[in-house]
C-alpha cells in the first residue's frame, strides 16, 4: 500500500482548523454588536432560535447550500466518479438535491399550519403528544449524530491526509471555533457565516473546474480529460458499466448509489431539525423561494467537483506526479474521502492542498453549525422547556441552548474518535444513514399532510421500519458474503436492500394501523397554539433599569443606555401600529403561503421528472458512451450552472440586503467622524427600519393570529361536546 506524504506542514493544519475557527468567532462578536448598534437588534430566546422569522429568499438559499455542502457532499460524490464513472457524481447531486426543494412543501405547510413552532418536534408533541414526541425526538437526534460524525469523520481525514495533523486533535479542535461563533450568534450566526462559507466554497470550485478544463498543462480542456479517461478505462475497467467505461450513465453500482441517496437523503433533510429551523426561520414569503432556490443551486456543487476532480484523480493516475504513483488509491484511501485532495495535490501541488484544506473546512464547519443549532433548539425546547421547566426565562432558554451547544460538540468529537478507531469511514456512515432513520420520514411528513394518521401509526411505523431494516441488511450480508463485517456490510446489495426496507414499509404500516386502530381526524388549529417564547421580561428588564442615557462615564452604561433606547423604540413602535392593521397582515400572510403551497407542489412533481427521469434514464437504459462532444457539452452545461449558483447564492443575498448594508454602512460613517448625533436622528425618525422592530411585528402577528385559533379551538371543543 502506498502511503501519501503529507504536501503540508502540521502548523497549516492547526493555523486553519483552530486559527479560522477563531476568527469567525470574533467576526460574530463583532457582528452581533454592529447589530444591535445599527439595526437595534436584541437577541431574545427567539431570535437566538429563529432569527425573527424574516429571514430572505437569498440568505435562505445560500444557507440552504451551506448546510446541504457536507464533506460528503465534496468528498462522497468525487469518491463516487471515481468508482464508478460520470454517472456517481450526477446521482449524488440528483439523488440528493431533489429532497430539499420537495422540503420547500413541507416547509410552507409549517408556516402555514404551526407559525409559532421552534422545531419539528414541538408540532409533534402538540399532536400525539409525549410518547410520539420521545420517539421522534431519537430520530431528529439519531439524525444530527450521524450528520455531525460524517462531518467529522470526513474533515478528519482530509486534515490528517494533507498536514499530518493526528485525526483525532483534528476530530477535537475542528468543532472548536463552530461552537464559539454559534453561541455568540445563534442561528443568525449560522446564517451569515453559511453565506461566506458558501462564497469560498463556490470560488474554489470554480477554480478546481478551471483548472481541471481550461489551464493545467496536463489537462487543460475536456478533450485531454476525455482521451485519458477512456484509456484509463481500457487499463481498469468498472464491472457493471456499459462498456467498463467511465463516462456513461449505464452503472449497475452507480444505479444502486442512486436509490441508497435518495433514501438516505429523505432522512436527513426531513428529520434534521436544522432544515425546519430554516423554514421557521425564513419570512412567509422566502420559505418557498428559498429551498426552490437553494436546490437548484445546490445541484451544481457535487455535480461540477465530482465532474472535474473525480476524473482528474482518474486521469492523472498514470502520471509519475501522482502522490501514489505507480499504485492507484487503495479501497481505504478511496473510502476516507481521499480522492478529491489527491487529485487537487496533482494538479495544483501545495496550492491544491490548501485549496482543499480550505474547501473542506468550510463544508464542515458550515455544516456543523446547522446542526449544533438543531441539536440546542430540539435541548432547549422540546426537552428543558417541555420537561424540565415549562415556564422558562428567555434568559434561561439562550443558557440552555449555549450549554447543549458545548455538550453536543464534546460528545461528538470523542464520537467520531472512536469511529477513527474501529475503521468506519464517511462514505461507510454516509450509506448507513437511511437504513437508521428513514423509516421516519413518511410518518414524519404525514403529520402535517395527513389529518387521520394516529398515534400508533406514527409511533409504531418507524420502531417496525428500523427493526426490519436493519434485519433485512444483516440477513441479505450474511446470504451473500457469508459472514457479518464492516466490509460486507458495506457491499451495495445489502446497504440497497436495507435503505429501501427503511423508507418504503411505512407505507404499508401506516394505513393498516390507522384504519385498525381508527383514524385521528385531527383538528388541525390546534397546532396554532403553539406559543413562542416569552420575550416580554428580555424587552422590558431593560426598560425598567435605573439607567441614564446622559451618564456616559464608562463603556458598560453606554451599552446599557444603547439597550434601553432600542428597547424602549421596539415597544413603542409597535404598540403603536393598529390592530386592524396586524390583522390585516396576518390575513394577506395567510393567503399567500395557501398559493404557495399549491405552488410547492406543482414544482415537487416537475423536478421529479426532469431529474430522476427525463435526464438519466434515456442514457441509462440505452447504455449511451459519451462522445467526446456530449461530454464537452456536459461539462460547460455544469460551468454555465455553477455561475447561476453564484448569482443566487452570493450575489442575491447582497441585493436584498442591500439597504440595511446601507445603513449599517452609513452608522459607521458616521460614528467614525463624529456625527454619531446623525445616527440616532435617523433611528428615532425611521423605527419599523430596525431589525428588532420587524421581528416584534411579526410576533404581534403571529400573537393575534393564535389568540383567533385558541378562540376556534374552545369553539370546536364545545361543538364536539354539543354533539
Amino acid at each position: 500500500m502506498a502511503v501519501m506524504e503529507a504536501p503540508l506542514p502540521q502548523g497549516a493544519g492547526y493555523a486553519v482548523v483552530v486559527g479560522l475557527g477563531f476568527v469567525f468567532a470574533f467576526a460574530m462578536i463583532l457582528t452581533t454588536y454592529v447589530l444591535r448598534r445599527y439595526q437595534k437588534e436584541i437577541i431574545t430566546a427567539e431570535e437566538f432560535a429563529t432569527a425573527g422569522r424574516s429571514v430572505k429568499t437569498g440568505l435562505i438559499a445560500a444557507a440552504v447550500v451551506s448546510s446541504w455542502t457536507w464533506a460528503a457532499t465534496l468528498l462522497q460524490s468525487t469518491t463516487m466518479v471515481y468508482k464508478v464513472g460520470i454517472s456517481g457524481g450526477y446521482f449524488y447531486a440528483a439523488g440528493a438535491g431533489y429532497q430539499v426543494i420537495l422540503f420547500s412543501a413541507l416547509a410552507i405547510k409549517c408556516k402555514q399550519r404551526a407559525p409559532n413552532a421552534h422545531t419539528y418536534l414541538e408540532i409533534i408533541k402538540a399532536r400525539y403528544g409525549t410518547i410520539g414526541h420521545f420517539c421522534y425526538m431519537f430520530y431528529a437526534l439519531a439524525t444530527n449524530v450521524l450528520v455531525t460524525a460524517m462531518l467529522l469523520t470526513g474533515g478528519s481525514a482530509v486534515v490528517s491526509d494533507l498536514t499530518g495533523m493526528h485525526t483525532v486533535a483534528a476530530c477535537f479542535l475542528l468543532p472548536v471555533g463552530v461552537v464559539l461563533y454559534t453561541i455568540f450568534g445563534g442561528i443568525k450566526a449560522t446564517f451569515l457565516t453559511d453565506y461566506v462559507h458558501t462564497i469560498v466554497i463556490i470560488v474554489i470550485i470554480m477554480i478546481f473546474a478551471f483548472t481541471v478544463y481550461a489551464t493545467n498543462s496536463q489537462l487543460g480542456s475536456p478533450k485531454a480529460v476525455y482521451d485519458l479517461v477512456r484509456e484509463a478505462a481500457k487499463a481498469h475497467p468498472i464491472e457493471g458499466n456499459a462498456g467498463g467505461e467511465y463516462l456513461t450513465m449505464r452503472s449497475r453500482s452507480g444505479g444502486i448509489f442512486f436509490v441508497i441517496n435518495i433514501v438516505g437523503n429523505f432522512g436527513t433533510v426531513f428529520l434534521d431539525a436544522g432544515y425546519w429551523n430554516k423554514a421557521i426561520s425564513s419570512s412567509p414569503a422566502a420559505a418557498l423561494p428559498g429551498y426552490v432556490l437553494g436546490g437548484l443551486s445546490w445541484i451544481a456543487i457535487p455535480n461540477l467537483i465530482s465532474l472535474a476532480m473525480g476524473l482528474a484523480c482518474v486521469a492523472l493516475e498514470s502520471s509519475p506526479n501522482f502522490p501514489t504513483y505507480p499504485e492507484r488509491l487503495t479501497a481505504e484511501q478511496v473510502s476516507a474521502g481521499l480522492v478529491l485532495p489527491t487529485a487537487a495535490v496533482t494538479l495544483l501541488g501545495k496550492g491544491g492542498a490548501v485549496a482543499s484544506l480550505l474547501l473542506v473546512f468550510m463544508a464542515v464547519t458550515s455544516a456543523m453549525s446547522a446542526e449544533l443549532i438543531a441539536v440546542s433548539s430540539i435541548f432547549t425546547y422540546d426537552i428543558y422547556r417541555s420537561y424540565l421547566k415549562p415556564k422558562a426565562t428567555g434568559k434561561q432558554l439562550i443558557f440552555s441552548s449555549h450549554i447543549s451547544c458545548i455538550v453536543f460538540g464534546l460528545i461528538m468529537s470523542g464520537f467520531a474518535t472512536g469511529l477513527y478507531y474501529a475503521g468506519i469511514s464517511m462514505g461507510y456512515l454516509y450509506e448507513l444513514m437511511g437504513i437508521i432513520i428513514s423509516s421516519a420520514v413518511i410518518p414524519c411528513a404525514l403529520s402535517l399532510f395527513w389529518d387521520a394518521q394516529n398515534l400508533v401509526a406514527v409511533v409504531a411505523s418507524p420502531i417496525i421500519g428500523t427493526s426490519l431494516a436493519i434485519m433485512s441488511w444483516l440477513v441479505c450480508t450474511k446470504s451473500l458474503y457469508g459472514e457479518i463485517t464492516v466490509s460486507t456490510t458495506f457491499e451495495d446489495d445489502p446497504m440497497l436492500t436495507g435503505n429501501i426496507v427503511a423508507l418504503l414499509s411505512p407505507l404499508i404500516t401506516i394505513p393498516l394501523l390507522t384504519y385498525i386502530f381508527k383514524p385521528q381526524n385531527f383538528d388541525w388549529e390546534i397546532l396554532k397554539t403553539i406559543t413562542r417564547a416569552d420575550e416580554e421580561e428580555e424587552l422590558l428588564e431593560a426598560e425598567g433599569n435605573e439607567v441614564s442615557v446622559s451618564d456616559s462615564d464608562s463603556v458598560g452604561n453606554n451599552q446599557d443606555a444603547e439597550k434601553l433606547q432600542a428597547v424602549k423604540t421596539v415597544i413603542t413602535t409597535v404598540d403603536e401600529i393598529p390592530r386592524e392593521t396586524i390583522e390585516r397582515m396576518a390575513e394577506e400572510e395567510s393567503q399567500y403561503l395557501s398559493r404557495a403551497s399549491k405552488i410547492a407542489g406543482y414544482l415537487a412533481i416537475f423536478f421529479a421528472i426532469s431529474f430522476m427521469v427525463l435526464w438519466p434514464m434515456p442514457m441509462y437504459g440505452t447504455g449511451y458512451i459519451f462522445s467526446e462532444k456530449f461530454f464537452t457539452g456536459w461539462v460547460c452545461v455544469l460551468i454555465i450552472w455553477i455561475f447561476f449558483t453564484a448569482f443566487c447564492v452570493c450575489c442575491y443575498p447582497l441585493w436584498e440586503g442591500r439597504h440595511g448594508i446601507y445603513t449599517t454602512v452609513r452608522g459607521i460613517y458616521w460614528d467614525l467622524s463624529g456625527q454619531t448625533y446623525k445616527l440616532r436622528e435617523w433611528q428615532d425618525a425611521n423605527p419599523r427600519e430596525m431589525k428588532a422592530v420587524q421581528s416584534q411585528i411579526i410576533a404581534k402577528i403571529e400573537s393575534i393570529r393564535s389568540e383567533t385559533n385558541k378562540s376556534k379551538v374552545r369553539q370546536n371543543l364545545d361543538d364536539v361536546i354539543e354533539r
